[in-house]
C-alpha cells in the first residue's frame, strides 16, 4: 500500500505558536507513516519538515526557485521548479489532503485548489471560507485527515 502524502500549507513567516502548532502537525504525520509535502522554504513549511524529521518522517519540498539548495535544512527531496508561486498546483496535486495552519494569501490559494480539486482541507487558525473543516489543533488536524482518509479508501 502506498503512503499517503499530506501537504502542510502556511506562511514563509509566521509567530511563534503557529510555527510551534505546524511543528507538532509535523510530527503527527511521520508517527503516522505519511509524507509530508510543503512548500519546503520557512515558517510553517521548516516547522512542520522539522516536526516530521524528529519523529524520522520522509519531507517533499516543491521549491518556487530553480536551485534546490533554496529548501530548508529539514527537507529530504527537494523539487525545484522555478514556478514561483505555480508550484502550489503540484501541492496541492501531489497530496491526499492538505493542512493548513494560519496562512496569507499563498494558503489561500492552495486551499482554493485544494476545495476545487476534491482534496479535504484541514485548518487550523487559517481563512474561515466554506470548505475548510476546521480543527483546535495539531491533533485534532492529523486525527481529521487520516478519518477523512480511510472513510475515502
Amino acid at each position: 500500500m502506498q503512503k499517503k502524502i499530506i501537504a502542510v500549507i502556511g506562511a514563509g513567516n509566521a509567530d511563534e505558536n503557529t510555527l510551534k502548532i505546524a511543528k507538532e502537525v509535523g510530527k503527527l504525520i511521520a508517527k503516522r507513516n505519511a509524507i509530508l509535502i510543503c512548500g519546503g522554504l520557512g515558517g510553517v513549511m521548516e516547522a512542520a519538515a522539522k516536526g516530521a524529521k524528529s519523529e524520522g518522517g520522509m519531507t517533499v519540498g516543491i521549491l518556487p526557485q530553480s536551485h534546490r539548495e533554496d529548501a530548508n535544512p529539514y527537507i529530504d527531496a527537494p523539487v525545484a521548479t522555478g514556478f514561483g508561486e505555480g508550484r502550489n498546483v503540484i501541492i496541492v496535486r501531489s497530496a491526499d489532503a492538505l493542512i493548513a495552519v494560519g496562512g496569507e494569501y499563498g494558503t489561500l490559494s492552495e486551499i482554493a485548489l485544494g476545495l476545487k480539486t476534491g482534496k479535504p482541507v484541514i485548518g487550523i487558525n487559517t481563512w474561515d471560507i466554506k470548505g475548510i473543516i476546521k480543527a483546535d489543533n495539531a491533533e485534532d488536524a492529523v486525527d481529521k485527515v487520516f478519518e477523512i482518509l480511510t472513510l475515502n479508501s
